[in-house]
């Protein structure tokens, strides 16, 4: 089975995401730079989940470049991806708009948690059936990467109860860990 229509169906998804938290944005009433300031939660909101959609986008294309074949499985992995992705709008929104309270930071840390599981499980499927030694099962290994960010998304989520600055900031390094496309692939595919 071909890859490229799990490819477009994917970005066509991931677009619609990105499109519908710019459009939860809400112009202030007022005419003053001041009354921007009162925005800053949800623009910040909005700059992390666009960064960490962008980061799923990039990933999942290196990834799917890297895979020769996609199967059935991989179809309802990917979906299952996608939902998870889906949700961050909503995640993104309560958060900000909330400013930070407690549950919202942890649900948005559950919603982060479950796409970097989904994504992890797309992998995995995406090795197991183009084999270990395919550019994407060597470039991938045992995806220590992965592993630790879902640690991290787990710790935060937890910690989120306690302290929500902390658990934003764990989110914020797992960002940044991520924020280049994955460079294992880039290597696996230069070989080639």
């Amino acid at each position: 089975m071909g890859k490229n229509r799990l490819e477009a169906f994917s970005d066509g998804v991931i677009a619609i995401i990105i499109t519908i938290m710019v459009l939860e944005l809400r112009v202030p009433h007022g005419t003053e730079i001041s009354e921007l300031f009162s925005l800053i939660p949800v623009l910040f909101s909005y700059a992390l989940s666009f960064i960490f959609v962008g980061i799923y986008w990039n990933n999942h294309h290196h990834m799917l470049h890297a895979s020769n074949t996609v199967n059935g499985y991989i179809l309802w992995a990917n979906l299952h991806l996608l939902f998870w992705l889906s949700l961050v709008p909503f995640v993104t929104g309560w958060m900000g708009e909330n400013h930070f309270a407690k549950a919202t930071v942890a649900l948005y840390g559950v919603v982060l948690f479950m796409s970097g599981l989904a994504y992890y499980i797309l992998s995995q499927c995406l090795v197991s059936l183009n084999g270990k030694n395919s550019t994407l099962g060597k470039a991938i290994g045992h995806d220590r990467k992965g592993i630790i960010s879902l640690f991290l998304y787990a710790s935060a989520v937890a910690l989120s109860f306690v302290e929500p600055t902390i658990a934003l900031a764990i989110y914020i390094f797992v960002a940044i860990m991520w924020f280049l496309p994955d460079r294992r692939i880039e290597k696996q595919i230069k070989m080639y």
